[in-house]
Parts: C-alpha cells; structure tokens; sequence
C-alpha cells in the first residue's frame, strides 16, 4: 500500500547508529532530538519576534497598512456622515499612494491587537500589531513543517527548520506590513495543503480544496500575482494527473465569491467609492505598464539575484535542490516542490519591475526541496553531515550579520522615537501642551508613522481632539498629556513659505540647511542627528581617529560609534564594518514666533 512506502527523507528508513554526527542524528526520535524539535520548532515564532524588536520600525512600503491600521484602531468606523469623517482623519485620504490597497488586513489587525492594546498600553500599538502579523506568518510555517513532517518524516522536518532559521528575509519580513506578508501566510498554508499526507490518502481533495481557497484568497483581497502561483501549481497538478479540472472549479469558483464579497464592501468603505483595489493595482500596474516606474531589472534578476539572497545558503541551489531533483527516490516529492515554484517566477518574470519581497512565496517549498536533500545526504556520511551543519551556521552568521545592517536603516523612525522619549518625559510638566513637528520626506519614509508619534506620552488609547489632534492621556490621570501633531506635507508650494515653518516646534530633516534657507527668521537649534548605513568602510590604524562629532549623534549611529572606539582599541587601530552617515536632523524652534500656517495642513 502506498501509505507503507518510506517517504522521501524520512524517518522510516533504519537508522545507522555509525552514520551522522554523534548526538545530532536527525533520523533518531531519543530524548535528545525531541528537545531539538522543541527547540527548533519554538526558533521560528522567537526569531521573527528577535527581529522586530532589533528593527521596530517601517519603511515606506509598509506605510499603507501601518497607517490604516492606527487610523481604524483610533478613529473607529464611522455610521454617519462617513465620508466626512473618514476624510478628515484617515491618512490614506491625504497620501493615497499610486493605487488603492485592501483594509482588509487592517481591519482584522485592529480588531485582534485592540483588546491587547488596551491591556499594554497604546505606546506599544505598532510592537503589538505587527507582533500578531508576524505570529500568523509564525503559524503558517509551523503548520507547513507539520505536514511536511507527515509527508516526507521527521529528518526532512528538522532539516527543513534548520535551513528556514538561518535565511534572513522570511524572518525580517514576516512581522511587517507589506502586503505580501498578508498574503505569505495563506500562500504557505496552501503550499502546506498540497503536501501528501500518507496516513490519510482520502484527505487529498479536501486538502487541495483548501490550498485552492488559501491561494483564491490572497490573490483576490492581497496581492493578485498569487493567482499565478495558484495556476502554476494547479497546471503541475493536473498533469501529473493529481487533480481533474472538474475538482477545481467549485472550490475556485466559491472562494473568488467569498473573497470578492469580503474586499469589496470593505474597501470601497473606507476608500468611498466602488473599488476592488487587487484589480486596480493589476490594471495599473500589468496592464498600464506603470509598475516601471519603480525601477526595472534583467528578466534573469529573479534566478541570479533574489533567490540565491532568500534561501541563503549557497548549498541549497547548487547541491542540495539539484540532489532531490535528481535522486530517484526524491524525484516525485522534488518535483511538486520545485517545478510549480520556479515556474511562477518564470512567468513572474516577464514583469519588468522586480523586488524579492514578490517571490517570498515559494521559499519554503524550495526550502523543502532542499532539506529533502539534506536529510538523505546527512546519511552517506559524518563529513556531510558536519558541512551541512556549518553552512547552515555560516548561512545564520550572514543573516544576522544582514539583521544588524537592516537595523541601521530607519534613521526616521529612530528620530521620531528619541524626540518621542523627550516628550514622554516632559509630559507631567508641560501637560496640555501642543506639540507640532514637521517630518519630510526622508524620515517618513524610513520609520516615522502615526504610531510613532503616538508613543510620545500615555498608555490608553488617544483622544481625538476637535481641531484634529491626538491627546495622550497618562495612566491613571486625565487632562494630562501632550497632543502630538506630526506633518507630513510635500507640496513644494507650501514648503517655500516662511510662515509655514513657523508652525513647528519641531523638525525632522534630512537637510537642515534647506529648512534653514526657508525659514530664515526661524532660529533652529540642533538637537541631534540620526545616522544611517551607508556602505562598509575599512580603517587602517592612524586613520580616522581626528573626527570628533560636533553634532549630539543618536541612535543606533552612537551606539555603532563606541563599539567602534573600544574595538579598534583592541584591534590597533583597524576597523571593518558599517560606515554611517547623516540622515536624519532633529531641530528644535527657538526665536520667530508661532504664527501658525493656514495652507494645507495634515495631522496625525
């Protein structure tokens, strides 16, 4: 019977007590791998959450969802007069982006962080909300080891989360809000359903009916290249033949309905107009060519570039995938791993515009693949087994090495966090008072958002105050606080103005010397400066050691700064690693007045 036969790489073959490393025998089931298992199994959830708070703020790409999500979590969902309300204080109104994007995923993260933000504490809103995102991309995985441990036994598992723990971009990314991390959970979870399970060969439609309404789901409400890989994998399937055309229509029919009827009604309430935002980001990006707009890259970017960086592991492309493939006990299970996946980035790449963050989806199949190679290699010898576990160590070296760089690249985020804890701790002395800065472009887009700003004072959830700001009241007290008004404007014709800069208490810059020139009767004291990655430097001894800062530098960059001093202390004189540069000005108004500016005006 089929459900007899040993699985590809799994643990059902005999163990060779004198194959393996000693005491790392991942075909044994000992005390000692169940604590392996346990350990390895806890690793996912702990390293996305290691990863957010090492790299706590956003980039402009996730902008959209962090932004929409502190708006429904603070202004609620309007009954009457909607569309006054929602335009008034929804920032998606004022800064659309170049197309619509769902609510969806907002809605369900304000609804599941409220109850949790309320216990906590409003200043930790945007730890917690992407915390519940990363924990559901946590999930999806652990459920896609479950069955990949079903399907092809324990060994592959292990080595499968050996490989996953150690790449960097599945881990950084699962806890940000990017759409394609609301769709990397349901895309795995349908990776994870067309998964065989041989102890239950009658579960198989139902299994494929479920990946079909996973993949129908992300592609219609979040991200609509995921129809590509659902057709992919539907194409593979029904040539092999594993599923008839007749078992995809009713489920594919009945999910596109739910789904539609779940984005539709939503989205066109919060955007006021009748809108499927996926097909008017298709539309405008495929069909209009306008994705280009954002750079283009060589149709082989996606083979050469992006997923070599994604799995990592250079043994993973070059022995440990090719093996499987090839091996003809793997073949079968490699193939559906493999061919669907590379087929979609095949096709993917027709798309001139590229970015690795649209491929994440098939990382952990070919993840999969490649520890279906590993757990049968890990067999013929000690020797392989060792290489194997020290370029899995190397590979987590390079990614936490990829981690600590990352780190150094929200210079806007760290800004508005130091200006945020001096507030915080003015807040009992100056309660009441109305506190205006002014955030462009730079900062806003490397970590500055409405939950930022937020965090400057109080810990229950903010007060909308009649003339648009925010109050945060203190734990246990009323009318005390700070209101925070934080300016996001671009307008160029608004930025010549003098009395513009008037308005600000505050600034967040990445040219002082322009908001200076601007506001010449404006005197601006320079509080810090937020530095930022930019590059590798090597220094020799003797080099570098006369640059004394004249600036207060904060963040990240003066941390960096001293372990920089006390290593090249021990090593000399030499240095390799980080260079960092200004990117971010924090000034504080002195003289010339408050006049106020009465142009357009955005507040938090």
């Amino acid at each position: 019977m089929a459900s007899q036969k040993p699985p590809p790489g799994g643990s059902t073959v005999k163990n060779d007590k004198k194959k393996g490393v000693s005491g790392l025998n991942l075909d044994s089931n000992g005390s000692g791998i169940k604590l392996l298992d346990t350990i390895l199994s806890a690793s996912i959830p702990a390293l996305i959450l290691m990863h957010l708070i090492i790299v706590p703020y956003t980039k402009v790409e996730e902008s959209f969802n962090i932004q929409a999500t502190h708006d429904v979590l603070v202004y609620g969902t309007p009954s009457s007069s909607i569309h006054s309300k929602l335009s008034n204080t929804y920032d998606h109104f004022a800064f659309p982006g170049a197309v619509p994007r769902t609510f969806v995923g907002p809605v369900l993260l304000a609804g599941i962080s409220q109850p949790i933000i309320l216990l906590l504490g409003f200043q930790h809103a945007q730890f917690i909300v992407r915390a519940l995102l990363g924990l559901f991309n946590a999930f999806s995985l652990h459920v896609f080891t479950r069955n990949l441990r079903q399907a092809y036994g324990p060994a592959t598992a292990r080595w499968y989360l050996l490989l996953q723990v150690s790449q960097f971009h599945i881990l950084f990314y699962a806890s940000r809000t990017l759409p394609n991390m609301f769709a990397f959970g349901l895309t795995t979870l349908a990776s994870s359903y067309l998964l065989p399970n041989p102890k239950s060969i009658r579960s198989t439609p139902r299994r494929q009916r479920l990946a079909i309404t996973m993949f129908v789901f992300a592609a219609v409400i979040f991200r609509s290249e995921v129809a590509l890989l659902l057709a992919a994998n539907l194409f593979y399937l029904v040539l092999l033949p594993a599923i008839s055309i007749d078992q995809i229509i009713f489920p594919f029919a009945a999910s596109f309905a739910i789904a539609l009827a779940t984005s539709v009604p939503i989205d066109s309430y919060f955007w006021q107009k009748p809108l499927w935002p996926e097909l008017w980001g298709f539309y405008y990006n495929v069909v209009g060519g306008n994705s280009s707009n954002w750079g283009t890259s060589p149709w082989y970017y996606y083979f050469v570039s992006a997923l070599p960086r994604l799995l990592v592991n250079p043994l993973s492309y070059t022995i440990l995938i090719p093996y499987s493939l090839y091996h003809p006990a793997l073949t079968p299970a490699a193939k559906k791993l493999v061919i669907p996946s590379l087929l979609f980035v095949a096709i993917y790449s027709l798309q001139p515009h590229k970015e690795a963050r649209f491929i994440f989806y098939v990382v952990p199949s070919l993840t999969a693949a490649a520890a279906l190679g590993a757990a049968t290699l890990s067999r013929k010898s000690q020797l392989v087994t060792f290489i194997l576990f020290v370029s899995m160590l190397a590979s987590f070296a390079i990614s936490t090495g990829m981690l600590l760089i990352s780190s150094l690249n929200y210079p806007g985020g760290e800004a508005l966090s130091y200006l945020a804890t001096s507030l915080a701790q003015s807040a009992s002395t100056n309660p009441g008072e109305v506190v205006s800065i002014h955030a462009d472009v730079l900062p806003c887009m490397t970590g500055v958002t409405l939950f930022g700003s937020s965090a400057a004072a109080g810990s229950a959830f903010p007060k909308l105050e009649p003339d648009g700001g925010l109050i945060f009241h203190e734990k246990g007290s009323r009318n005390k606080g700070v209101v925070i008004k934080v300016d996001k404007t671009e307008d160029e014709s608004d930025l010549v103005h003098e009395e513009f800069w008037r308005g600000f208490k505050y600034v967040l810059t990445e040219d002082p010397d322009k908001v200076r020139e601007r506001s010449k009767e404006v005197d601006w004291e320079t509080l810090g400066v937020v530095r930022g990655f930019g590059g590798v430097e090597i220094l020799k001894p003797g080099q570098g050691w006369d640059q004394r800062d004249e600036v207060n530098v904060v963040g990240k960059g003066k941390i960096l700064e001293g372990m920089k001093e006390r290593m090249r202390k021990l090593t000399g004189g030499w240095w390799v690693g980080p260079a960092m540069v200004d990117r971010v000005w924090i000034l504080r108004r002195g003289s010339g007045g408050d006049t106020g500016w009465k142009g357009r005006e955005e507040s938090a």
